[in-house]
């Protein structure tokens, strides 16, 4: 393995240890003030976060054979479709308990905690998605681009995230949160699909 080929697993594996680091922050964090506020969508987000810390640990165990070709085309198949199945099963549960909660009109509180998280997140994952894309590209590793890929994809979810909290908060529209929350579900399970499928989808 070249000296540059180490640079760069050594930057990936960098990367991977702040998305798990970050994810794990993430996920305390929204799942515990969504449960105080009764929001799906911040308890879907959270689990996510959870799933992306998966993700970020079985890309080190990826990283850790880089120079072994064989082992590293193996452990690129397997990472994939670990996520994927992650995420097919995250996709269902948001979905059941968002269709739920709009026919059992529950209103979930407003959550400060949670539209901040959201801000961060938005600002965060764009810059952190680019950085493990560019790895990935280098690299030639299709999990990688595919972590990069779910990286960017809790943009869109911090995004719709932030608009059904802001619609409960200022306006008391009850609805937003589970609406907000089954937006999330076709993304999800279009990461899922593609892990599945060994697609990294970052062409």
């Amino acid at each position: 393995m070249t000296a540059e080929r180490r640079a760069l697993a050594q930057r990936g594996r960098r990367l991977e240890y702040f998305t798990i680091g970050w994810n794990t922050l993430e996920g305390i964090i929204a799942v515990l003030a969504g449960a105080m506020a009764g929001s799906i969508s911040l308890l879907g987000f959270g689990v996510d976060s959870f799933i992306e810390v998966s993700s970020g640990a079985a890309l080190l165990w990826r990283m850790a054979v880089d120079a072994d070709e064989q082992q590293r085309q193996r452990r690129e198949r397997l990472t994939l479709r670990l996520v994927g199945v992650s995420f097919l099963l995250l996709s269902g549960y948001v979905c059941f308990e968002a269709i739920g909660d709009l026919f059992s009109r529950s209103a979930p509180a407003s959550s400060r905690i949670g539209i901040a998280l959201a801000c961060v997140s938005l600002v965060v994952m764009p810059l952190l998605s680019r950085a493990k894309r560019q790895v990935g590209r280098a690299l030639g590793s299709a999990a990688m681009q595919a972590d990069a890929t779910q990286t960017a994809f809790c943009s869109w979810l911090s995004g719709i995230l932030l608009g059904g909290l802001l619609l409960n908060s200022a306006f008391g529209l009850w609805w937003a949160d589970p609406v907000a929350a089954l937006a999330m579900t076709p993304i999800i399970a279009k990461e899922g699909i593609q892990g599945l499928r060994g697609d990294p989808c970052c062409d």
